[in-house]
């Protein structure tokens, strides 16, 4: 599955719940933390197809990862159960999506057991671009009905400016410093 529609999954699901700008941030950052291991790239072609979808898409990663996001959150032992099933909503994507030849290593690195879709959809499906659609229609409409969207703590200006262009804020008074 995409980037893009993990982090996206995260913000959308995050906007379900009461949730601080902190705790929505992680939740993005929790439906797409296992994708860490894609980094692997970094050290060529066959370091990224022997390590993606194994170092950090497993059950260890999730539960890590979920207990450091929480501790940093107000809630630690809801935000840690919404971010374990986020992590976990990123392998279930990922069995469904990635394409051919991709398993999931779930209990990596106690075993090498791969879990592996017989029939997964290709990574440029129309079912992943679906899925992709859906997402950034539910940011919109989250955008539209609780003004804010997933630039609200990372980048506040973007945030304002997307608002703005939806017709959800009044033009904002910016200065520009003269040249």
């Amino acid at each position: 599955m995409h980037l893009p529609t993990h982090i996206l999954s995260g913000w959308c699901a995050a906007n379900l719940f009461r949730l601080s700008r902190r705790e929505r941030l992680f939740c993005m950052i929790a439906a797409t933390g296992a994708d860490l291991d894609g980094i692997s790239l970094l050290f060529g072609q066959n370091a990224y197809w022997h390590w993606h979808h194994v170092g950090a898409h497993n059950i260890f990663f999730a539960i890590v990862m979920s207990a450091v996001l929480a501790a940093f959150s107000n809630r630690r032992g809801r935000s840690f159960a919404l971010y374990l099933v986020l992590a976990h909503l990123h392998l279930v994507m990922d069995y469904f999506g990635s394409g051919e030849g991709w398993g999931i290593f779930y209990f990596w690195p106690a075993s090498r057991w791969e879990l592996k879709n017989p029939d997964p959809c290709e990574f440029l499906s129309w079912e992943n671009m679906l899925a992709l659609a859906a997402f950034v229609a539910w940011t919109i409409a989250i955008a539209v009905r609780q003004r804010r969207t997933p630039f609200e703590l990372i980048a506040p200006e973007v945030d304002r400016r997307v608002l703005r262009w939806l017709g959800m804020t009044k033009s904002l008074h910016l200065q520009e410093s003269p040249r």
